[in-house]
């Protein structure tokens, strides 16, 4: 850890434990909670520069912790995992728009759900999956033309909702997708506003924030409730997630209520296309800034798939085009915050952690720290070759959390991510717009505020290679 905050040799009880160092000063603690409010990637940077590693704040009765080091992060999210628990602020406002799901509990109630769902992220179920992904792609680059102009970041959301509508349910949302991306955009928007609040608001309220939270909920069960229930009157294994989520049994032979099923399918069919889509959004940023690795991409594919459309037999070949992914989620982490709670007075990293704090961690933080990641805002993919890794960057990168909340989806989020960069890339290069503005919107996801303006300018085929 770094000089300004070691704490990690020793380790008192809790009650003689210090505080960690932090803000002092009603004022200045007012300014940076607004700071939090108004820009929280930058503000979270600029407290473990000024603090260290590890820092403490409280005001009135809110405590929390800043931490932004590998070890801590370990320490809370695997060492001490069923100690730290999710933050019931932001669980509860989460848990508004998708109702008690893996997303938002914890406890015997959250493993009962995850071994539940286990199965339905089976390896070799979402294998079966590899060449929808790549059909919908192709579906959506036959309507795209050379010259014309689109925004990449609404594409890659139209996809991925295609796409995990037709793997979860089996069936075609893809025709109300404006319509749910709103209402999903919506309820994200109002949900990071709630969180962001000092203490937690109760949904009764009359905020225009629990208003939109009740919308966005009402326009997406109009569209998923009709299909759950059609398909829980089938009761049969069309080989797609909510089958599985249908079938799935607890260790004493029980089934999820229609209302858990509803939750859990609600909770994949959001966080399921999120993730990828603003993955993707900001890949093809990054390569349109990045000649010199877009050619790098280009040269791998052509390479390996000659012209021909990928296959999941094709991934571990692969290679660079997955370090691509790797290091857009790097810098632009869909997943930019955790928080966690301790539920009794402990220990992190040497210091008193009060029970009921706050305790903040952020991909965002750790991805761009150049301890970790040497010249932390150049876009280096190679930086993911296993020469150029290290025992410490691997700890520090953790796009999809760490420990036994790890996101259950993240093999078919790369999996998807992968397929589709694969697929565009291997026919089209996608030029930024010139007018374009390309700042960050951190919601529950990080997304790009004005979309990703891009020119579509269309390859030439590949050759045949000569056949002797």
């Amino acid at each position: 850890m770094s000089e300004r905050s070691s704490g990690h040799e020793a380790m008192p009880p809790a009650a003689n434990a210090p505080l960690p160092p932090g803000p002092k000063g009603v004022i200045r603690k007012l300014k940076r909670i607004r700071a939090l409010q108004t820009e929280p990637l930058g503000y979270m940077q600029g407290v473990i520069r000024d603090f260290g590693d590890i820092s403490y704040f409280k005001l009135g009765g809110l405590s929390s912790y800043m931490i932004g080091h590998p070890d801590l992060v370990h320490e809370t999210l695997v060492e001490k995992a069923r100690l730290f628990v999710r933050t019931p602020n932001q669980t509860e406002t989460i848990a508004r728009l998708v109702g008690k799901s893996i997303l938002t509990t914890d406890g015997d109630f959250w493993r009962g759900q995850r071994r539940m769902m286990q199965p339905a992220f089976h390896h070799r179920r979402i294998a079966s999956y590899a060449d929808v992904m790549v059909r919908r792609t192709v579906r959506m680059l036959d309507g795209w033309r050379d010259g014309a102009r689109l925004d990449a970041a609404h594409e890659m959301m139209r996809l991925a909702l295609g796409i995990v509508s037709e793997t979860l349910f089996g069936a075609e949302v893809s025709g109300t997708a404006d319509r749910v991306g709103e209402a999903v955009e919506t309820g994200q928007k109002a949900v990071t506003d709630l969180s962001m609040l000092l203490m937690p608001v109760p949904a009764w309220a009359p905020l225009p924030q629990n208003a939109a939270v009740r919308r966005a909920r009402a326009a997406l069960d109009a569209v998923l409730l009709p299909i759950i229930a059609e398909r829980r009157a089938r009761r049969e294994d069309t080989g797609d997630l909510l089958s599985m989520l249908i079938s799935a049994q607890d260790e004493q032979g029980g089934e999820m209520s229609d209302e858990q099923v509803r939750n859990e399918a609600m909770t994949m069919f959001l966080a399921g296309h999120e993730t990828t889509a603003n993955a993707l959004a900001w890949t093809w940023y990054l390569l349109s800034q990045n000649p010199d690795a877009a050619a790098q991409l280009r040269r791998e594919l052509d390479d390996v798939l000659g012209g021909r459309l990928p296959t999941l037999e094709d991934l571990p070949r692969l290679a660079y085009t997955e370090r691509v992914i790797k290091e857009s989620m790097r810098l632009y982490p869909p997943a930019w915050i955790i928080t966690r709670m301790p539920t009794e007075d402990t220990t992190l990293g040497g210091y008193r952690c009060v029970k009921g704090a706050i305790v903040v961690m952020s991909p965002w933080v750790l991805h761009h720290d150049a301890r970790f990641f040497p010249e932390p805002y150049r876009f280096w993919p190679d930086r993911f070759a296993d020469a150029n890794e290290t025992p410490l960057s691997r700890k520090a990168y953790f796009p999809f959390g760490d420990g036994p909340h790890t996101c259950i989806g993240n093999t078919f989020a790369m999996m998807e991510a992968r397929l589709i960069l694969a697929t565009v890339a291997s026919r089209f290069e996608l030029d930024l717009a010139p007018d374009a503005r390309i700042e960050t919107q951190p919601l529950i996801a990080l997304r790009p505020r004005h979309g990703v303006p891009v020119v579509l300018r269309q390859r030439a085929p590949v050759p045949e290679p000569i056949r002797a």
